[in-house]
């Protein structure tokens, strides 16, 4: 399993290894709702996006993930991060999370597409047969995306993880193997090629 960091470019998207090169893009980013105070979520406030961003760069260094800044890729602008995360080589699988974007960009293709990178690169390049998604069962619009994107729910991790304002958070497990990639490929690529204007997220 091949775990240095790639950039991975779309039609609309441009996945780059995160670096302080997108500190003022991605405290932009987490203050479009702004995304700290979502309950369902772990987003860094602009006073700890230096140490986030450093942490991550320093795993992905150590090869222990690849966290990637999400730009718009017309126009280089910041739109979100997202990570390949629990590498397992010896049973080929890894999971896809710590992914936030900015509110304003959401119903846009830029989730999609971004998986469907980060799904393309798992499957074909580092040769996984297993990518999992793990969000907040309160979280029913990231469900309801993995749902649409193709991903199987399997059920659900109770208290997997402390949230910070201590709630014990229940996860939602979802998969997609080795042998439902091409289909879903061709499905996600279906979503990516809507219709959309390329000049601003939607109002």
């Amino acid at each position: 399993m091949d775990t240095s960091p790639p950039t991975l470019t779309g039609r609309f998207v441009r996945l780059e290894p995160l670096s302080q090169n997108h500190h003022d893009g991605l405290v932009d980013v987490a203050a479009d709702g702004p995304l700290w105070n979502t309950r369902v979520t772990s987003v860094p406030t602009p006073d700890l996006m230096f140490d986030w961003i450093e942490r991550n760069a320093a795993k992905t260094a150590a090869g222990e993930q690849i966290t990637f800044a999400i730009l718009y890729e017309s126009t280089g602008q910041v739109v979100g991060t997202s990570s390949f995360l629990y590498f397992e080589p010896m049973h080929r699988r890894l999971e896809i999370g710590k992914t936030w974007i900015a509110t304003s960009w959401q119903r846009t293709p830029i989730n999609t597409e971004a998986k469907m990178l980060l799904l393309q690169h798992a499957f074909e390049q580092m040769q996984c047969l297993r990518v999992q998604f793990l969000t907040d069962v309160l979280n029913r619009p990231s469900c309801a995306a993995l749902e649409r994107l193709g991903a199987t729910r399997e059920g659900v991790i109770r208290y997997a993880r402390v949230m910070p304002d201590g709630r014990n958070r229940d996860s939602a497990c979802y998969s997609v193997v080795d042998p439902e990639w091409p289909i879903m490929k061709v499905n996600l690529q279906r979503l990516v090629d809507r219709p959309f204007s390329p000049d601003l997220p939607p109002s």
